[in-house]
């Protein structure tokens, strides 16, 4: 038998996701709802669901709150995360209770009711399987990030002459801009900006060397829309002008 707690605040959703659960469910199970993070607390104490689908906005308790509450007696539950917001450390954190999945709102019908009935599967095995596969999915999440962002990098340094925006490279790779920009500086050690300026200024550097455009041409090739602001930002970054760089790699070149 299984017992299924779904905690949502918003009463459409919650429908949406009552119809999905109650058309895989058998006779013999059982189906709990609430909109509260307390209630849900209460009622996973009662009634001790093995599957539990957790919204994160809710009221009293937060959901992933209500989850670190839950762990403590129910150590074993599967728990699905439901969010309206990319939110890396609730990401993080969603992790760290060893859920099973965190999905982002508003969820697909096919693609819930394939997570759903992969948390069926996954309760009809022992207890132990429940921790391994979640300690799988854990590590599943990590390459994915890893993943993503090396698909955002080989883009960037495609397109980096263009005027590039986070939000361009973000929808690139189908992530929320804000969600994109934590895992981004995470995993680069620097912040998307940043790596872009450094792009920009090493071509710059390249281009100094290399040709004989002016400053105002060669902000235009790295994709500085405004030649001043590019003076300022090689400066910045360089400790120097573009034609005092470019004078200091001349004198270099004559020594040789």
């Amino acid at each position: 038998m299984n017992v299924v707690l779904i905690v949502e605040d918003e009463i459409l959703e919650q429908d949406f996701l009552k119809t999905i659960v109650l058309e895989n469910l058998l006779p013999e199970d059982m189906l709990l709802t609430c909109e509260s993070g307390v209630q849900a607390v209460k009622l996973a104490k009662q009634h001790r669901p093995n599957i539990i689908i957790m919204d994160v906005m809710i009221p009293e308790m937060d959901g992933l709150s209500a989850v670190k509450e839950i762990r403590k007696f129910l150590p074993n539950t599967c728990i699905t995360i439901l969010s309206a917001y990319a939110d890396f450390p609730n990401a993080q954190k969603a992790i760290q209770l060893q859920v099973f999945e965190y999905q982002l709102k508003p969820i697909k019908p096919t693609v819930f009711k394939q997570i759903f009935c992969k948390m069926l599967d996954l309760v009809a095995e022992c207890p132990v399987s429940v921790e391994e596969k979640t300690e799988e999915k854990s590590i599943e999440h990590n390459d994915y990030q890893h993943n993503f962002i090396e698909e955002s990098v080989k883009y960037i340094k495609e397109q980096f002459r263009e005027r590039l925006t986070l939000e361009m490279v973000a929808s690139k790779v189908f992530m929320n801009p804000k969600y994109f920009s934590h895992v981004f500086k995470k995993e680069m050690g620097i912040s998307f900006t940043e790596y872009v300026i450094n792009l920009k200024i090493q071509y710059a550097c390249r281009l100094l060397e290399t040709t004989n455009y002016p400053a105002y041409r060669i902000s235009i090739e790295c994709g500085f829309s405004d030649p001043s602001y590019f003076n300022r930002v090689f400066s910045a970054n360089m400790n120097m002008t573009p034609n005092i760089y470019r004078k200091h790699i001349y004198a270099s070149k004559l020594q040789d």
